[in-house]
């Protein structure tokens, strides 16, 4: 009876061996779709995107034989250069030409042979070389293409400098090669990015004077102000050259040359320089979402094929913009594309870049009259794979130029992975702008009653992000500070602002506006998980509206500018704001490792309309009831004193003062919570105010 006891429990056992064996081990997934178990259902196109972008950069790389930094040197071969004997050397990408002469100040603008460019055999590629006293720095030039059945002037696609004709407002390149090269002052430079807090500029409008601004006179005038302020970060709009001023820089001729309208790519670099050594990074506008339709000035039709280096058919124009789509697909686009990043890297040491029309370029229908209501609508078919392709690779090769760089994408229709790193199935960016929160300020503005906003629907709005993605946060646009809509300052108080923003004249409406301006920036800025943007000017709730030199405002620059003069004259409400934006970036930076912190909420009640959450020893406290102060309003918290740092309702940034901040606050004991090592903390809650403690 033993041993068949004994063979019976072997078998049982080898069976159970066997069995074991054949259970399938669950399938490993791609790291977000690991982290999010709902995109499941479509980790086969997940995959398939990563897959092509793996594959065209093996093709782009010679199968790894290079890495992608050193394939996007395009910026060293292509356009006007000296060689290392001081000769000129000109080469232009023109499959479809069939005579390319160089015209300018050094021929009299006429074709003649000794400027007629070479084809290089074999390729698409076109070449001249010019002895050294041929051209001179500063003169002017263009291409002179001809092409079966056409001719046309145009602007070398790879050439750095731009300049237009005060009078005839006709552009052209310029031969720029100074004698001295500029010299960095600040040769390495390491980004803050815990948190990053981005101040969003643009050179041409950042002065007082009703004129175009230039970069010598933002880093004089305006850099010391940011410092100031405490942001970390400058995001400067309108580099790239671009035809027309108002189009506020994302109408793009000329991807290599910065803006002559702002002075010489020696004074940007200046200005770069300048705010690296105080510890700012700056980061640029990088359109390549699309081009400006111009041919003479741009790429329309650089040599007799319109679709160089755009889509064909239907897809080659973006019907909203009115400008072009680029063709992804092209090895000779992306070589374009990607030298363009690495060149702003490299010369000017720009430390990343904010991504322009990111949803335009993920869709066939551009994102438009589409609403993004599940995942599926990220799936179905109508997602451009090679402009996908195109933004992990770009995400990819500026990591590899500079491990520090910043990427930022502008996208709203919420793409999943967007900002997930590549190796997890995502594009690769290190943020993504969180652009529903802007449009729930506005509509939260125009749509509710005050006594109808609800503390937990703000709170949700907030951080509703997904976990693998870092976002940047922000609380209005700079498209609401346009002609036709409106900066949140404006709404909340209209044209009271031109009557009653002097100190001592305020009416019902100042003091609401005051109140809530802070409020949203506060709420906004403390529930970020990456990053925070403010567009210039607003952190001190500059009135009215946007509108560039115009025929129909008489081509004036009167409010193409920003009115620092507002913030710095004390006898009125704009400095309360501007000392606001301050302290409470001082209040956020002083939390180490901010956005390791997580927001935890300790509180909300939209009956009461408060709401409290914590991030670190920092407690934020909101009561955005419009008339009803709360005495002695508890909820529970670490145990321990709790001492104010900010308050909106503090005299000095425009408030009542209606508490009094030297007090320390001690937690309450209540028995119930001993488990928990919490107590009752107890706090007088003004009206339409919030307040910030630490715990001590």
């Amino acid at each position: 009876m033993v041993e068949k006891k004994k063979t019976a429990t072997a078998a049982t056992a080898a069976k159970a061996t066997k069995a074991r064996k054949t259970v399938k081990k669950a399938p490993r997934h791609i790291g977000i779709v690991a982290a999010d178990p709902w995109l499941e259902p479509y980790e086969a196109a997940i995959c398939g995107r990563h897959d092509h972008a793996l594959w065209m950069m093996n093709r782009l790389t010679n199968n790894g034989k290079m890495t992608l930094s050193e394939f996007a040197n395009g910026h060293e071969y292509y356009g006007l250069h000296r060689d290392d004997k001081g000769r000129w050397v000109f080469r232009e990408w023109a499959p479809n030409a069939t005579e390319i002469y160089l015209i300018g100040d050094f021929n009299g603008w006429k074709e003649e042979k000794k400027f007629a460019a070479k084809r290089i055999k074999n390729s698409d590629n076109w070449e001249l070389k010019l002895p050294a006293k041929t051209m001179q720095h500063g003169q002017l030039y263009k291409m002179s293409v001809h092409w079966e059945g056409g001719q046309g002037e145009r602007i070398p696609a790879w050439c750095r400098r731009v300049v237009q004709d005060d009078v005839t407002k006709v552009f052209s390149a310029q031969v720029w090669a100074p004698e001295h090269e500029y010299v960095w002052k600040k040769k390495t430079f390491k980004p803050t990015k815990n948190p990053l807090l981005i101040y969003e500029a643009h050179v041409g409008m950042a002065q007082d004077a009703e004129k175009v601004g230039s970069y010598t006179e933002f880093k004089e005038n305006v850099l010391p102000r940011i410092i100031e302020d405490g942001y970390n970060c400058i995001q400067l709009m309108a580099i790239q050259e671009h035809p027309y001023y108002g189009s506020f820089g994302y109408h793009v001729s000329n991807f290599f040359a910065p803006s002559s309208r702002f002075g010489t790519p020696e004074e940007l670099k200046a200005l770069i320089d300048e705010a690296h050594k105080h510890g700012i990074a700056v980061i640029m506008d990088l359109v390549h979402s699309h081009a400006v339709k111009n041919e003479n000035e741009g790429l329309g039709n650089l040599c007799g094929d319109p679709n160089q280096y755009f889509y064909p058919g239907d897809r080659r124009e973006h019907n909203q913009w009115d400008s072009l789509c680029f063709d992804y697909g092209k090895d000779q686009v992306m070589h374009f594309l990607l030298s363009n990043c690495k060149y702003w890297l490299n010369e000017f040491h720009f430390d990343g870049f904010r991504y322009d029309g990111v949803t335009s370029m993920l869709y066939y229908n551009h994102g438009l009259g589409q609403d993004f209501c599940g995942y599926g609508d990220y799936f179905n078919g109508g997602e451009d794979d090679n402009a996908m392709c195109y933004l992990a690779l770009s995400n990819i090769l500026v990591h590899q130029v500079n491990k520090n760089a910043i990427t930022i994408a502008e996208e709203m229709s919420g793409m999943p992975g967007l900002a997930a790193k590549f190796d997890d199935g995502g594009m690769g960016f290190d943020y993504r702008l969180a652009m529903g929160i802007p449009d729930y300020w506005i509509k939260m503005i125009k749509e509710k009653r005050d006594e109808d906003w609800g503390a937990f629907d703000i709170f949700w709005k907030m951080t509703d992000r997904r976990k693998d993605e870092k976002t940047i946060s922000y609380a209005e646009s700079h498209d609401q500070a346009l002609v036709g809509d409106k900066t949140i300052i404006f709404r909340l108080i209209d044209s009271d602002m031109y009557w009653h923003f002097k100190k001592g004249d305020e009416n019902y409406a100042v003091h609401r506006g005051i109140a809530l301006h802070k409020m949203i920036r506060l709420v906004t800025a403390s529930t970020m998980n990456g990053g925070y943007l403010n567009f210039m000017g607003n952190e001190f709730g500059h009135p009215e509206w946007i509108d560039f030199p115009r025929e129909g405002n008489g081509w004036s620059h009167k409010y193409a500018r920003r009115q620092w003069n507002l913030v710095d004259n004390k006898e009125l409400c704009y400095h309360y704001l501007g000392d606001f934006d301050r302290a409470m970036l001082n209040v956020i930076k002083s939390e180490k490792n901010f956005n390791k912190t997580p927001v935890q909420e300790i509180w909300h009640n939209d009956g009461d309309q408060v709401l409290a959450f914590s991030r670190g020893d920092l407690i934020f406290v909101f009561n955005f009831s419009p008339n009803r102060s709360y005495t002695d309003y508890g909820f529970l918290v670490p145990t321990g004193s709790y001492s104010v740092v900010l308050n909106t309702d503090a005299k000095e940034f425009g408030g009542n003062g209606l508490s009094d901040d030297t007090l320390t606050h001690l937690t309450i004991y209540d028995g119930l919570y001993v488990k928990d090592k919490k107590e009752w903390l107890k706090l007088y809650i003004p009206a339409r105010s919030a307040v910030v403690l630490r715990k001590n």
